[in-house]
């Protein structure tokens, strides 16, 4: 039995242009999409760096190849997926304090428009930068001129210097958006000045996935 029609019901062609509307009428977006293109893309996906803002980007596979030329100037450049670790990384007593960063963790990358390499650490607050000493960050690369082959404002320096326990510093070369990964999960789970012991479990669960990414620096040509 079909219901009546209140008033105001629509009734003949008015019903028919309703009735299209809900079957073109398109689905809900679903997850993220481009910020380029506006194309829908998965949860692990690639990004490029608004040279202007100073911001990451979550692009679509073509939107990010448009990007990948390195000698280009373009507003934007694509961030590569390269990793690389370097087993002869040298770090001599007193430097880390030298480089006046208050924790065991810093990042480190060549701001272009700076022309000048700038240093982050993880905390409460996400990433905070550190007043570096270039002086003192030009002496550990000259120790470890490997550290050279970094490509300004698409990949990081990531250096973990242990404050308790035995081991020494060790260095890892990653993309910039891994870094700021990184200090997003920290985040969350950081608590007082050190960040407590979920944040150190996160750390180690991070650099194990990072080892067995990377390639050693000058292995198989890997520079």
């Amino acid at each position: 039995m079909t219901a009546p029609r209140g008033p105001g019901t629509p009734t003949g062609p008015a019903l028919g242009v309703l009735r299209r509307i809900a079957v073109t009428r398109p689905d809900a977006p679903v997850g993220e999409r481009c910020e380029m293109c506006a194309a829908p893309i998965a949860d692990e996906h690639s990004h490029v760096v608004n040279m202007a803002g100073r911001q990451l980007m979550c692009v679509c596979r073509p939107c990010y190849l448009l990007f990948t030329e390195p000698d280009a100037a373009l507003k934007y450049r694509a961030v590569p997926d390269r990793y690389l670790s370097f087993p002869d990384f040298r770090l001599g007593p007193g430097e880390w304090d030298g480089l006046e960063i208050p924790v065991g963790l810093a990042f480190f990358f060549r701001n272009s428009e700076q022309d000048r390499t700038v240093a982050f650490y993880p905390g409460p607050a996400g990433a905070t930068e550190s007043d570096l000493p270039i002086a003192a960050w030009d002496s550990v690369v000259a120790a470890n001129p490997a550290l050279r082959t970094v490509v300004a404002d698409v990949e990081a320096l990531l250096i973990r210097v242990p404050t308790t326990g035995p081991g020494g510093a060790e260095c890892h070369l990653l993309p910039i958006d891994a870094c700021y990964e990184l200090v997003g999960r920290l985040r969350r789970c950081w608590r007082g000045f050190d960040g407590g012991q979920d944040a150190r479990r996160e750390l180690d669960d991070f650099f194990a996935r990072i080892e067995r990414r990377s390639a050693a620096a000058g292995e198989g040509g890997a520079l």
